[in-house]
């Protein structure tokens, strides 16, 4: 049996994180990660396409937490001990600067991934954290006061215990004996399947600014969005995915969207048609685009509302106007089905946020049982909130245990 003051079950984001904090707050502390592969950090290397998305520059904590479909109640208080501006300076410290892109998202200068890799790494040597790779976790018990762990090479028993290990259904299963609830995770952030004609060969176009609902439901938002050779991807389609993770996991991803590319009302995009028809008389519809629409989808939106490329603006009936206003801002697409976007496997589920202390992130049933990361049911739109809600739970989790 090997005995450590605190034992970390994860070498991801929030692994290393607690880990390295632990160790430089309380350096009596004897702290080890167990990680079941053969590295870690595995997330932070693939995210934001190799560059790692560290965070996102929003720094008013009610304003942040409005980017967890799960979390956003529980996290306020958090945030207010740890966030964005606390995990800026906390790599700043260590020789990692951050930058801020258009979008929000931060990013370190080096522009990769490694850079934050290399940093945890280090600081984890510096301060004498042991990182034990291939140790797969088997049970999990409480004796008395001491937490023991069977694992792939050996057994472990440690005073304090941190469960930073992602979303791993063998741990899940592991926490359920000790009595914890674990709500069923389903898919969170994911792009939409549609074949449909209208956007049917035209990948790449991007339209800046659209409004999206489900229909059947009260699921909305707005932002760009990005049409691709399966359907649509990019931010308004994303937060959709992540917010409608539960609601849309019980329709099977089967379900109708309605578009407004144009954010306008119906009946004033009509009327504005009306005037266009006088002012374009002479023009052909399908070579004027409207609306700074992208071509290749004004093309389409044309041809879908029953005329063809030689209609000029002037021989255009009651009932095309008619259809090219409602194809502007009602159209309704068919998903059938989802594709994962880039490599963000996030999943809405983990353990049951009523089970947690917020203040500590310990466990409301065990004492001195730890919680960071992605094993909780908490889960954010994609943009850095993520790791955001990793380095907050992480850091509270440090100051309590190594207090």
């Amino acid at each position: 049996m090997i005995k450590k003051d605190v034992i970390v079950v994860g070498g991801g984001a929030a692994g290393f994180f607690a880990a390295i904090n632990i160790a430089e707050q309380n350096p009596k502390l004897k702290v080890a990660i167990l990680e079941r592969g053969k590295e870690g950090l595995q997330k932070v290397r693939i995210s934001g396409g190799g560059r790692c998305n560290v965070t996102h520059a929003e720094f008013i904590p009610s304003e942040l937490v409005l980017n967890y479909p799960r979390g956003e109640k529980e996290l306020l208080g958090p945030f207010h001990q740890f966030m964005t501006g606390d995990t800026i300076e906390w790599f700043e410290k260590r020789g990692v600067e951050l930058k801020i892109e258009e979008d929000g998202r931060m990013f370190p200068i080096s522009n990769s991934s490694q850079t934050i890799i290399d940093c945890f790494l280090n600081e984890a040597k510096k301060h004498k954290v042991e990182v034990l790779y291939n140790h797969s976790v088997k049970s999990i018990q409480k004796e008395e006061n001491l937490w023991n762990l069977e694992a792939s090479q050996g057994d472990f028993s440690a005073e304090k215990l941190l469960i930073a290990a992602g979303s791993n259904p063998k741990i899940w299963k592991l926490l359920e004996n000790l009595g914890h609830t674990i709500s069923q995770p389903v898919p969170s952030l994911f792009t939409f399947d549609i074949k449909d004609e209208r956007i049917k060969d035209i990948p790449g176009v991007v339209v800046l600014n659209v409004e999206i609902k489900v229909l059947g439901t009260d699921l909305w938002s707005e932002g760009p969005l990005l049409i691709t050779h399966v359907g649509m991807s990019a931010p308004s389609i994303l937060k959709l995915s992540a917010f409608g993770a539960i609601e849309l996991a019980k329709r099977n991803y089967n379900f109708e969207i309605e578009v407004n590319f144009v954010r306008q009302a119906f009946d004033d995009c009509l009327d504005l048609l009306k005037e266009l028809k006088h002012e374009l008389a002479k023009k052909s519809v399908f070579k004027s685009t409207q609306f700074e629409l992208p071509k290749r989808l004004w093309h389409k939106l044309v041809v879908a509302s029953d005329m063809d490329k030689e209609t000029r603006w002037a021989d255009l009936n009651r009932q095309q106007l008619e259809n090219l206003a409602s194809q502007l801002t009602q159209a309704v697409f068919k998903v059938d089905g989802k594709s994962t976007f880039k490599e963000e496997f996030v999943t809405a589920g983990g353990i049951d946020l009523k089970e947690i202390n917020f203040k500590t992130f310990e466990s409301k049933l065990h004492s001195n049982l730890y919680f960071a990361g992605e094993i909780i049911n908490v889960d954010a739109v994609t943009g850095g909130f993520n790791f955001q809600n990793a380095w907050t739970g992480a850091y509270i989790v440090a100051k309590s245990i190594s207090e």
